[in-house]
């Protein structure tokens, strides 16, 4: 097999994808009405479900999801007894954060240094986009082999569970033979790999109170129970002083058994700054891949800014923690909270809010559609093999599409290689690991079909 004419026909859609994933990143689509609009979710919506109807999808939906999202479903048959290929991304995005550290406007597609930067350009409008390129070439060279199913996700950042609880209640729309999650990265840019293992993660909210209101710092202080230094003296128990995760019952002690992650890489992919460590202990894969991570993202107290000399009532928190797999996350759940409860200082009051759950995963590397896809990455990256990482971050879906079509097999790739910087400022894409993998894609499904033919 050649991937010439393929590789070809996707080099030639590249400026018709550069303008669409510039559409598709101009909506603000964050999946949470407190920072931006909903309509910027349901215009996000519209415009993937306009562009499946453009590709000759048929049923395509906007399915409303039990979070209050807009999940999208499109169905494209292919040939008689061909086997059906599950195409999944998201259209939500996380926050921009800090607008003013993004060197260009965080949704205007804007192209740097080689890179289009902006929220979502890898995670993953630009896996939306793969899907479509992936499509297009097959289409321009004898067509698509297998019948093709695309769900776009419009709540996967919030980690609400939506589409999960969608399609347990509708176990016959997402059927497949295999699925594609378009929402996971190569290990490094041009070193084509599949993601074998997700980490799982829970999300909970946090509140300790102290007093019956603020009290003036110098006339009560010393002696009136703070409850803002009651959490940070809280969250600093969730680490050892080493920076190991240390969550009551919770093992840390597992082992990656797989390709590694150079310390010396992994500091540079991560940006630490010189003369400070990384925490942990044991390789970087064991820490980042086979172990679990706590990780306090967010803090209501006052600002630097207007702070007043007083002795806060109270104080909250929102703490993630990513759960390898082996453990489970509702157990894991229930030891986090156990935790806060009883490590809190002083008899201060706990309240503890669960507001996100996801199962770890792994997938079964071993499986037939492994190997068109090792097959498809060779064509597409020659001279590399496929390599098989863990990824550290969570895709609660991946469970529930594996418990509901156990027969299955789940193959995991995407954009979101280190460089992407993903969920910081400035985040990007390729615009070659785009064309790549679309390449591979597009030979996989190719590959695929010849396989089942048998």
């Amino acid at each position: 097999m050649t991937a010439r004419p393929i590789s070809e026909t996707v080099a030639s859609l590249m400026p018709r994808a550069k303008t669409e994933l510039a559409e598709l990143v101009a909506f603000r689509s964050v999946a949470d009405p407190a920072q931006f609009p909903r309509s910027e979710c349901e215009a996000a919506a519209d415009w993937v479900a306009d562009a499946l109807r453009a590709e000759d999808f048929q049923d395509v939906a906007l399915l409303d999801t039990p979070d209050g999202t807009q999940s999208v479903y499109g169905f494209l048959p292919g040939p008689a007894g061909a086997p059906t290929v599950l195409l999944y991304a998201h259209y939500d995005v996380q926050p921009p954060l800090d607008e003013s550290a993004w060197l260009s406007p965080p949704f205007e597609l804007t192209e740097r240094d080689g890179r289009w930067f902006g929220r979502g350009a890898a995670d993953c409008k630009g896996g939306f986009i793969m899907h479509l390129l992936a499509l297009r070439a097959l289409k321009a060279n004898g067509g698509v082999p297998v019948s093709v199913k695309v769900i776009a996700e419009g709540s996967e950042e919030q980690g609400t569970g939506g589409l999960e609880r969608y399609a347990e209640a509708h176990p016959d729309l997402l059927a497949a033979d295999t699925i594609v999650i378009g929402d996971t990265g190569n290990f490094r840019v041009g070193l084509p790999t599949v993601t074998a293992t997700l980490r799982g993660m829970t999300m909970l909210r946090v509140q300790l109170d102290t007093l019956e209101g603020n009290l003036h710092s110098g006339q009560f202080g010393g002696a009136a129970p703070d409850a803002l230094a009651a959490m940070i003296q809280l969250l600093a128990s969730l680490r050892a002083e080493d920076g190991t995760t240390t969550v009551d019952g919770l093992a840390t002690d597992a082992e990656w058994d797989g390709l590694q992650y150079p310390e010396g890489e992994f500091r540079t992919d991560a940006k630490v700054l010189d003369g400070v460590g990384l925490i942990g202990t044991g390789t970087v894969a064991d820490r980042i891949w086979a172990r679990p991570a706590v990780t306090v993202i967010g803090i209501d107290c006052p600002p630097v800014v207007g702070a007043t000399p007083s002795l806060q009532a109270s104080a909250r928190a929102q703490i993630s923690l990513r759960v390898p797999p082996g453990q489970d996350a509702a157990e894991a759940t229930k030891l986090l909270t156990a935790h806060l409860e009883s490590h809190a200082p002083w008899g201060a009051r706990v309240s503890v809010e669960q507001v996100g759950q996801g199962q770890p995963f792994r997938a079964d590397v071993t499986s037939p559609a492994y190997t068109s896809m090792a097959e498809a990455m060779r064509l597409a990256y020659p001279g590399e093999e496929m390599q098989a990482s863990g990824m550290g971050g969570s895709i609660p879906l991946c469970n529930t599409l594996a418990a509901l079509y156990p027969q299955a097999e789940i193959l995991l790739i995407g954009l979101s290689e280190p460089e992407a910087q993903i969920h910081a400022v400035n985040e990007s894409v390729s615009p070659e690991e785009l064309e790549r993998l679309s390449v591979t894609e597009a030979l996989f499904l190719r590959n695929y079909a010849e396989s089942k033919k048998g």
